[in-house]
């Protein structure tokens, strides 16, 4: 039977992307090196594109047994480098759906754990090679990641952020993480951020990943109602030991702060990601070490997004607008803080999904499952009437990807 605990939690998850709504009104080939990749994406012009549904990247996520259902998907490739196409990536998910459906029918007995992980071998949709993992044994799931406290505590979870495979620290894997707490009020949202954490896991250490360190980022304070910035919507590692062409040698995390959604900027040196006082942070003319210096760098921003670089001396920012409204946006400018030119619609998810039951939320681009001159780009999807629209749909809460492809200029217009 439905345990009552995950019917709570997607209440929790109705009323999380209603507040963000209510406060906000690739193809895969060969591995180019940077220099072929410079020469290909040189002449890109991010104004003229075409973008349509990537239907074998969304043929990967519909299962019926198992793992069936799951948002904030990030694809992290294990090398630490997005231009490696015979990596192995890590995919995150935070909510997560377990079952089995028969037919069109989902079957009584399905449960949700706070997040999960998979693994695929080579950056190409293949079922064959991507294995679903969910913590714990069949029948009695969990969390692949919970907070560690000496008070264990069933209303303190973590929903999962970004990361990245650092070659600068020994491809060690660092994963951002929001810890929430419910509150039990009687308030429409019973629910709170109450940290924001990094997670390093050694590399090597396999699933479900025993070795784990958790460290808390010192940067919000959660007791006095200031505006706290969730530091992990994104990141980018641009060093050349990444493969970055253009790389200077940071790695920048980005996060959103307020009720507009302001997008903020922070930056480090990847071996020092875990020490804190080395980060800096944008505060719109140059770097500081005061977090409460920060300056946006764009706003209306979903919690989850993307910055990669899309051609040479651009670099794309892509998320959904608002957090959930239909527009997947992307701004382009020199450098991974921008400044960020204005918005360009790439694609409209009313294009996919008409049904008013449904509504979808936090567009990213995925660089390492992208070819040359592409964005693969994810989105998810929900409902807000989740439990009498799932058995009767229950494919629906699954990612759904778009491949945009960019006009490519001769060098003689490009100049």
């Amino acid at each position: 039977m439905l345990l009552p605990y995950p019917k709570m939690k997607f209440h929790f998850i109705k009323s999380y992307v209603l507040l963000l709504f209510l406060l906000a009104l690739a193809s895969c080939g060969g591995s180019p090196s940077d220099k072929e990749k410079d020469v290909q994406t040189a002449g890109i012009n991010e104004r003229k594109f075409t973008a349509e549904p990537a239907q074998d990247w969304n043929s990967l996520f519909l299962r019926k047994s198992g793992w069936f259902g799951g948002d904030g998907i990030f694809a992290l490739p294990l090398s630490g480098k997005d231009s490696e196409k015979n990596d192995s990536l890590l995919f995150l998910f935070s909510d997560t759906m377990i079952g089995e459906i028969h037919g069109d029918t989902l079957q009584p007995g399905f449960v949700m754990v706070n997040n999960s992980v998979a693994l695929l071998k080579g950056a190409a949709p293949d079922s064959s090679s991507i294995s679903f993992r969910m913590a714990g044994e069949k029948g009695s799931y969990k969390a692949v990641f919970t907070p560690k406290t000496n008070k264990p505590d069933k209303d303190t979870y973590f929903w999962l952020g970004d990361g990245f495979a650092s070659p600068e620290a020994n491809k060690d894997l660092f994963i951002f993480a929001y810890q929430i707490t419910n509150t039990h009020d009687k308030s429409p949202f019973p629910f709170k951020e109450t940290g924001n954490m990094l997670i390093r896991i050694p590399a090597g250490n396999q699933f479900p990943y025993a070795d784990q360190q958790q460290m808390t980022l010192p940067f919000n304070n959660y007791k006095n109602g200031d505006e706290t910035i969730s530091f992990g919507a994104g990141v980018f590692n641009n060093s050349k030991s990444a493969g970055e062409a253009e790389g200077d040698g940071f790695v920048y995390v980005y996060g959103t702060k307020g009720k507009s959604k302001k997008l903020v900027a922070a930056r480090v040196n990847p071996a020092e990601i875990a020490l804190f006082d080395r980060w800096e942070f944008w505060n719109g003319n140059g770097w500081t070490k005061d977090v409460k210096s920060a300056e946006a760098v764009s706003d209306s921003v979903s919690n989850e997004l993307s910055v990669s670089r899309l051609a040479t001396g651009k670099y794309a920012l892509v998320y959904q607008l608002g957090s959930l409204l239909p527009e997947i946006c992307m701004q382009v400018g020199p450098s991974p803080a921008g400044p960020f030119g204005e918005r360009i619609v790439l694609y409209k998810t009313t294009n996919d999904i008409q049904d008013p039951d449904l509504f979808t939320y936090n567009a990213k681009a995925h660089p390492a499952l992208s070819a040359p001159g592409e964005l693969l780009i994810s989105y998810n999807v929900n409902s807000f009437r989740f439990f009498e629209v799932l058995p009767k749909k229950p494919d629906l809460y699954r990612p759904r990807f778009v491949r945009v492809k960019f006009d490519q200029q001769t060098s003689q217009t490009s100049h």
